[in-house]
Parts: C-alpha cells; sequence; structure tokens
C-alpha cells in the first residue's frame, strides 16, 4: 500500500465515533469528571473512588454535621384537606352555605370551580391538644395523641394547582420532567449507610402511583443509581427478585462476576459513569436477594407492634408501609419515601367526599402514622430521622361547583395559597407551630413558607448548604431548590 494510501485509511477509521472513543476528553470522560466534581466539592467536599472498585453509593460526607441522617417522607397524594384535619376556622362555619364574596375569585384561577360557588364550613370537630395546643381535628385521634412531638407548618404555598406538577414540584423542584428527586439528590450526597440495600426505598399504597408517576423518584440528570427502588409490601418485595428455574445462587453470581468483567472492560475504555452506576447495581442486586425479603418480611413482627401500627401482612395496606419504613432506616436505608393514594376530595363521589371519603383515609392511616413516629422515639431513631407529613397543595374554603353546577358530595377544590404540612425529628422545635392564615384559611397572613422552603430545611438538617449543593448539567450548575428557597429557622431546635 502507498504511503497515501495508509494515510487515507488512518483518516477514515478516525470516525466521530472512533474519536469520542479513543479521546481521553470524550463525553464519558467529561461526564465522569463531572460526576467526579459533583460528587466530590459540590455535594459531600470528599473525593470518592469512581475507578472500578468504587461504589457510587459509599457513605460521604455533608458540608457540615446534620442533626438527622434520615428522612421518612409520607405523601398524601390527591391533597388531604387541612381546613377538616389542621386549621380551625371559627368564622368558616358561619359562612357555611352563603355565596362565595367576588373578592375571593377575582383574578384567581380553580382547577374545577366555575361560576361562584358556595362557601363550605368545617366538617371536622376540632380540640386543643398536648402542652402546646395544637389544633387537631376527630377525623385523626391518634395523631392528637403525639401532637407535641409534632412541628406544623401552617401557611405553606406553591404555584401549582394541578397534582402531577404540584407533586413534581414538591419532590423534585421544577414542575416539569427531568429533574431529579429529592431522594436521588439526598442519597447523592450522603450515599447510603448499607451495601447490602437500595439507599433510597420507595413504598406506594391506595391502589394507585402518584398522579406524577414515578419521576417523582426518578434521577433526572443525576447517575441513575440514585434514583429510587420501589418495594412491594405483599408478594416478592422487588420485581425479579428470584433466581430464574435451574438456576442456583452461585451461577447467578458467577454470570454477575463475568457481566461485571466485561462492564470493567467498558469503563475503563469509555470512562462513562454510567458503567459504574451498571456494576454497582448488579452487584446490589445480588445481596437484595438475600437482604430484602427478610427487611421486607414484616410477619415476624410482634404482635404488639401489628396492634400499635393495625398492620397485617396479609393484606397490601398503608399501615404495612409505615412499619416497613421503620424497618428500613433500622437497617440504614437513607431515604424512604411513602406515597399514599386516594386524598381528592373534590366531592364528586362519596370515596372523593371531605365528610366520607376523607374519614375513611384518615382511619386507613392515622393509627400507623402515630405509631411510626412513636416507634422511632422509642428505638431511640427519632433524633436522628426527619419524618415528614404532607400533600402537594390544599384545598379551598369553598365547596366545589363543577361546571358551576354543586357537586353531589361535598368537596374542595385544589388550592394553591395555603396548606399544612408537618414534620417530626431531630433538629425540630417540637410542639410549634409556624405560620398563619385568615379567618378562612384562604391566603397565609403571617410565616409564609414555599416548597423550596421546605427542600432547603430539609437538606439543612442533613447537613447540607442547598445553594451549595449542586450538580453541573446543560452548561451550568443545578440544585434542588433551583434559584429559590430558605431555610426555615423559626421550626429549628
Amino acid at each position: 500500500m502507498t504511503i497515501e494510501g495508509e494515510k487515507l485509511k488512518r483518516l477514515e477509521e478516525q470516525t466521530r465515533r472512533h474519536f469520542l472513543k479513543s479521546c481521553s476528553m470524550g463525553l464519558g470522560g467529561l461526564a465522569l469528571s463531572s460526576l467526579m466534581g459533583g460528587c466530590g466539592n459540590s455535594a459531600s467536599g470528599v473525593k470518592p473512588n469512581v475507578g472500578f472498585l468504587g461504589n457510587p453509593m459509599d457513605p460521604k460526607s455533608p458540608h457540615y454535621p446534620g442533626k438527622v441522617k434520615n428522612v421518612i417522607y409520607i405523601h398524601m397524594a390527591g391533597a388531604p384537606s387541612q381546613l377538616e384535619l389542621f386549621e380551625h376556622k371559627p368564622d368558616l362555619i358561619k359562612l357555611d352555605g352563603k355565596e362565595c364574596p367576588p373578592s375571593l375569585l377575582e383574578g384567581k384561577r380553580f382547577a374545577f370551580i366555575r361560576g361562584i360557588p358556595k362557601m363550605l364550613g368545617p366538617q371536622a370537630k376540632f380540640k386543643q391538644h398536648g402542652e402546646s395546643g395544637a389544633w387537631i381535628s376527630n377525623y385523626l385521634p391518634h395523631l392528637s395523641t403525639i401532637a407535641d412531638e409534632l412541628t406544623f407548618l401552617k401557611a405553606v404555598h406553591t404555584d401549582q394547582f394541578n397534582h402531577a406538577p404540584a407533586q413534581l414540584l414538591m419532590h423534585t423542584g421544577s414542575p416539569r420532567l427531568g429533574r431529579p428527586s429529592m431522594g436521588s439528590w439526598v442519597t447523592y450526597g450522603l450515599g447510603s449507610e448499607n451495601s447490602n440495600l437500595p439507599g433510597y426505598v420507595v413504598l406506594t399504597s391506595g391502589g394507585n402511583n402518584p398522579d406524577a408517576g414515578k419521576s417523582v423518584w426518578g434521577s433526572g440528570f443525576l447517575p441513575s443509581v440514585y434514583q429510587g427502588i420501589q418495594c412491594r409490601s405483599d408478594g416478592d418485595p422487588v420485581l425479579f427478585i428470584k433466581n430464574p428455574e435451574d438456576i442456583n445462587r452461585d451461577q447467578r453470581k458467577a454470570s454477575i462476576n463475568a457481566l461485571n468483567e466485561i462492564n470493567s472492560l467498558s469503563y475503563n475504555e469509555f470512562n462513562d459513569p454510567e458503567i459504574l452506576t451498571r456494576i454497582s447495581q448488579y452487584e446490589l442486586a445480588f445481596k437484595m436477594q438475600t437482604t430484602v425479603p427478610e427487611v421486607m418480611n414484616i410477619a415476624d413482627e410482634p404482635a404488639y407492634i401489628h396492634n400499635m401500627y393495625g398492620s397485617d401482612p396479609s393484606k397490601s395496606i398503608f399501615a404495612n408501609n409505615a412499619l416497613l419504613a421503620r424497618k428500613l432506616i433500622e437497617k440504614g436505608v437513607r431515604y424512604v419515601q411513602l406515597f399514599d393514594w386516594g386524598w381528592d376530595t373534590h366531592g364528586t363521589s362519596e370515596r372523593g367526599s371531605i365528610d366520607i371519603g376523607l374519614v375513611n383515609k384518615c382511619r386507613q392511616t392515622d393509627k400507623a402514622v402515630t405509631a411510626l413516629v412513636l416507634d422511632l422515639k422509642q428505638r431511640g431513631l427519632l433524633e436522628e430521622t426527619l419524618v415528614i407529613w404532607g400533600g402537594e397543595f390544599g384545598r379551598t374554603p369553598m365547596q366545589e361547583n363543577r361546571e358551576g353546577k354543586t357537586n353531589p358530595f361535598k368537596g374542595r377544590d385544589h388550592h394553591a395559597d395555603a396548606f399544612t404540612i408537618w414534620m417530626a425529628g431531630g433538629g425540630l422545635k417540637k410542639g410549634t407551630s409556624f405560620g398563619e392564615t385568615d379567618e378562612i384559611g384562604y391566603s397565609g397572613v403571617e410565616g409564609q413558607v414555599s416548597t423550596f422552603d421546605i427542600q432547603a430545611t430539609i437538606l439543612h438538617l442533613l447537613g447540607f448548604n442547598h445553594e451549595q449543593m449542586t450538580y453541573p448539567y446543560q452548561g451550568r450548575p443545578f440544585r434542588l431548590t433551583d434559584v429559590s428557597g430558605r431555610v426555615i429557622n423559626e421550626i429549628l431546635a
């Protein structure tokens, strides 16, 4: 071959794919450097080992010592009515059945209210509880017994009044798809304390996933190792966790070793951090075959625990998930997310009403939520765990009148201006209520906080400055709280 022919052959081989494959600063190298920079500088201050033997879920240190190290987030998907649970508004009783004042409608957008609706008084009865004097309704008789363990945010607001965008905003910091969930940010920053279990576990109940789907526990642009792992409280806890027929554990281990040897060769060639994820997840899946069935088994819990939670191993119910949340935290899982579907009370059906459906949802969850807080406390876990309870927005003080006609059952429309969330656990002022709404619970008048403020506070309690916890993506650093958020210092101990 002539010299010119050899040059031509070399040029033909230097294709775009070959260039990206062989270039030390190709896309894989850039992505890897982003991962190292993100984990090492922005999130934890400690560079992780990102070589083949490194595990991206290894424990990492936060910016400063956190008050807590674990999170249990209980999301009541559909948005429970604060006016039937935590907001005692005697003036709203006086307005029951009267036409809504125009001032409450002008310039406002609602999901379903049209024309002029009627005002709707609270359907529950309220009393003050504990030394803190927290107002809690008769819908939550068990929760009222631990009022002094709770920290209430009474004037939370959001800018989304439809379920999916509001859920995304609450858990990912954006009403649009594509951002990492809060659990992903937390495990990205802290890693996991148990290499045999996922760092971020999701449990659902109520018969459906939340309206936003699995994106509310996705990893977005973070490496996929940080996404939530959905487990089930009945049947196999994780689908396909068992070995196929005629495949024993030694054979499965040998196959994983072979796959990871291939993956290690690919990683050494391309430096793609997603290959590290694949290696880590294969290893984790193998370990989970023995650890997950044991941890997810609640049948061996003593009878007094089942009585305390109202759990039943033979059923698929919220109480089982609450008990599992305690077990998972006890085993070192960093972030546990509970989603319970069915809290959307428009009044279009008996199930979706505030005087029947909401009562039933409270009966299904109240005992278990209370038991979870007490159980964590008696085991010495509450001071290192943050428990959060809430929905994606609140409900209107007016009765919904879909298409201008009063709905057949008592119900309320979506309301973004004011709703209630409570927290419990380490680093908080117990028995505190921060924020206040007007006399009918329509708008916050004092201590208003946003979804970004809540996210900033959660990260702060875990030891992170929310403004400095970033990840480089599309040419700029992204963070959970976007360009907003402040730590709610008023509720910190």
